[in-house]
């Protein structure tokens, strides 16, 4: 008992720097080093795991925040102008294609409808009425063809009244007196066929003046059925449909209110089109195609994870299609790295769209491994290329 309490005291003697007459500094502990050497060992091969995952797939992972949740919105206007009589649909309801949605007062159209059916009734009558005219005309025609037949008869035998008594009255036998006579009946006729010669062109000139009168009747005729058809599809335009199915959004409309045409009354979003629109940065562009795997994380859905495909990439940057598009050559110029649109489809279930809406946040993360060769194959291409120039 007393040999191990004098070994207690020489432990505590030497721990004890006031002890030892100086400051003494502790080592480590065989077990705090092997917990650091261990450590070391995870970190290390923490990052050799990070970096094979990294060079054999994650480098390949394109991922941005910059995207949201779009539709292509129906905006519902409509085509003639007029006094809202009904609206069918409420804010946020769900309709299908077809399906009714606003009336607006049809008298004002329907009028315009009638006055066209009067306008073909008028140019009809017009065109029956030369119509009849050129029969009547074409009797009268008739009747100065005959008139003229029978005058040129008369001529025919005046004038060969005067051949005959023309020698007889240079040999003496008839009077001269008579002759003269003869030949001022022979002149008289031949002039009453060129009067009734005459007559019968201007009555057959009368006739091309009634065919232009029953063609102007007949263009007068289609114009106003034009007319009727466009006033009847105006009227069939008082009755809004939906153009597709989808859901009402943004709507302004109320009854009586008075609409001109081309207002936008509401919109319809077709939530079973929807889509994402990803902006990336241009240095994330090189692999990325078409048909590639996309996941998708909705800040709405937490923790639901969804699947998507590449459907196609903008043929500009965001900038290039801007309102007012930049000019680098104008100014100082700064460069500034810039954002492509991607399009991007929604594989999701029927349960997962009901909570998607458009203008939604989402991360996208693109998986472009599948080109990862496309890069070596354009660079050796145009080594080829400069070896064949020089």
């Amino acid at each position: 008992m007393d040999q191990d309490e004098d070994t207690a005291a020489r432990d505590d003697a030497v721990d004890t720097p006031e002890a030892a007459g100086g400051k003494v500094k502790k080592g480590l502990s065989p077990r705090t080093k092997i917990i650091l050497i261990l450590l070391a060992l995870a970190v290390i091969a923490a990052g050799i795991v990070w970096y094979v995952r990294h060079e054999t797939r994650g480098k390949y992972l394109q991922e941005t925040n910059d995207a949201q949740v779009e539709a292509d919105m129906v905006t519902v206007s409509p085509r003639v102008a007029g006094y809202v009589a009904d609206v069918f649909v409420g804010d946020n309801q769900d309709v299908r294609a077809n399906q009714p949605l606003v009336r607006i007062d049809p008298r004002d159209v329907r009028a315009q409808a009638s006055q066209a059916e009067a306008q073909i009734a008028v140019a009809a009558a017009q065109a029956d009425n030369a119509r009849a005219q050129i029969a009547e005309q074409y009797a009268t025609i008739d009747q100065a063809r005959a008139q003229l037949a029978a005058a040129r008869a008369k001529a025919a035998y005046d004038a060969g009244e005067v051949a005959r008594y023309r020698p007889l009255a240079a040999s003496g036998a008839e009077p001269r007196a008579q002759l003269a006579q003869l030949e001022a009946t022979a002149r008289q006729s031949a002039d009453n066929v060129r009067a009734q010669a005459a007559a019968v062109t201007m009555q057959e000139r009368r006739v091309a003046s009634f065919r232009s009168q029953e063609r102007q009747g007949a263009a007068q005729g289609r114009a106003a059925r034009a007319q009727l058809e466009a006033a009847n599809v105006d009227v069939g335009a008082t009755l809004i449909r939906a153009a597709s199915a989808g859901r009402i959004g943004d709507r302004t409309v109320t009854v009586g209110q008075y609409v001109q045409a081309g207002t936008r009354l509401m919109s319809i979003v077709p939530l079973d089109r929807l889509y994402i629109t990803a902006n990336f940065k241009e240095t994330q562009l090189a692999l990325m195609r078409p048909g590639q795997p996309v996941t998708i994380d909705v800040d709405a859905l937490d923790g639901v994870e969804l699947k998507g495909r590449v459907e196609s990439v903008s043929p500009g940057t965001g900038a290039q299609f801007s309102l007012l598009p930049p000019q680098n050559a104008t100014g100082n110029f700064t460069k500034i790295t810039q954002r492509v649109p991607v399009r991007i489809s929604i594989e999701a279930t029927p349960a997962a769209r009901r909570l998607l809406v458009p203008g939604l946040s989402v991360v996208v993360t693109v998986d472009t491994i599948g080109a990862k060769g496309e890069l070596d194959r354009i660079r050796d291409q145009q080594r080829q290329a400069d070896r064949g120039e020089r």
